[in-house]
């Protein structure tokens, strides 16, 4: 009887993925128990998943098959670092893998995360930060890790960006801020990301919390912060759903919203333009969201066969550990 429940439970649990919106669920200061979000590519490496079970999280690095899987004591989840559901926590070298403990409650008293060998998904340390804390970026070689720390218990707009060494688990002293303006404090809440190629920029639009929506520049190598105002876009209604876009060459960050070009700023001295005043170009960039559904059903049937593996593991370790007792 327990193992057909626990059949049952697990194959609900795999359709909710596979037919619930990938996203959100991780440290962002909304409550939320939605389906998991998925990092990584499509090439060979493969993508990640995290899903809850009764005994923890099994997580799974998946393509064509199930590369890899591990059972995680205790329950993890992918970051998720903006409203549009944009996923982190992969290091652009594929190196280290990042898991976030799932936030049930603001404020929290204390944050928890994972840190794994990309690879083989062992795991390398254990961290646990006193305070609310959510995920914001990664170093492209995974030693340094970037997170928000919620300052109040009341406002989830107020924070500070801090660094955490990764090898030692210890939060470096001194928040990151725009050097040029470091009185100003940061608000709002992450719209959505574009990260460079190379990971070292992570750029980040925020509606600003009533003021003027800005981008927040992070230099995830040298840990260095720009903070980039976008007064052309105050006021508008549409703010969630804009999206950035890096395009190709020195084109610059431009901001896309209702399938047009509405600021581009210059990726080296961080200025804004309005494209208003810009020459259009041929053609603009395709922003639009992909389709989640086939992500959605391979995580759905990779989860099932992981699940099932991890499963078949535990049964016959019992049934290993019966044999020669007496009866």
């Amino acid at each position: 009887m327990r193992t057909r429940f626990l059949i049952a439970t697990l194959l609900v649990l795999v359709l909710v993925l596979a037919l619930a919106p990938l996203a959100r669920a991780d440290g962002l200061p909304v409550a939320d128990a939605s389906s998991p979000a998925m990092i990584g590519g499509d090439g060979t490496d493969g993508r990640y998943v995290a899903l809850p079970t009764e005994r923890g999280t099994v997580l799974a690095r998946i393509g064509s098959s199930v590369y890899a899987s591990r059972l995680l004591d205790g329950r993890y989840t992918v970051p998720v670092i903006a409203l549009d559901h944009t996923a982190s926590g992969l290091s652009t070298n594929g190196s280290t893998l990042v898991l976030i403990s799932p936030r049930r409650t603001f404020p929290r008293t204390r944050t928890s995360f994972v840190v794994l060998n990309a690879k083989n998904l062992h795991v390398r340390r254990h961290i646990v930060l006193q305070g609310d804390f959510s995920f914001d970026a990664l170093s492209p070689d995974g030693t340094r890790m970037y997170l928000i720390h919620y300052l109040s218990r009341r406002d989830p707009t107020r924070y500070e960006v801090r660094a955490l060494d990764v090898p030692s688990g210890k939060l470096l002293p001194t928040p990151i801020v725009d050097k040029s303006e470091p009185d100003e404090r940061m608000a709002g809440l992450p719209i959505t990301r574009e990260t460079t190629a190379d990971g070292r920029w992570a750029y980040t639009l925020y509606d600003g919390a009533g003021h003027e929506p800005f981008v927040h520049a992070l230099n995830t190598i040298d840990g260095e912060a720009h903070c980039i105002d976008l007064e052309m876009l105050a006021g508008r209604q549409d703010l969630y759903d804009l999206r950035l876009d890096l395009g190709s060459g020195d084109g610059g960050l431009a901001v896309f919203g209702g399938g047009e070009r509405l600021a581009v700023i210059n990726t080296s001295d961080f200025e804004p333009v309005d494209a208003k005043t810009i020459v259009p170009e041929a053609a603009t960039a395709d922003v639009s969201s992909p389709s989640r559904w086939p992500v959605a059903g391979l995580a759905a049937a990779a989860l099932l066969v992981a699940v099932g593996v991890l499963f078949l593991r535990s049964r016959l370790r019992d049934r290993q550990g019966r044999v020669g007792k007496p009866v």
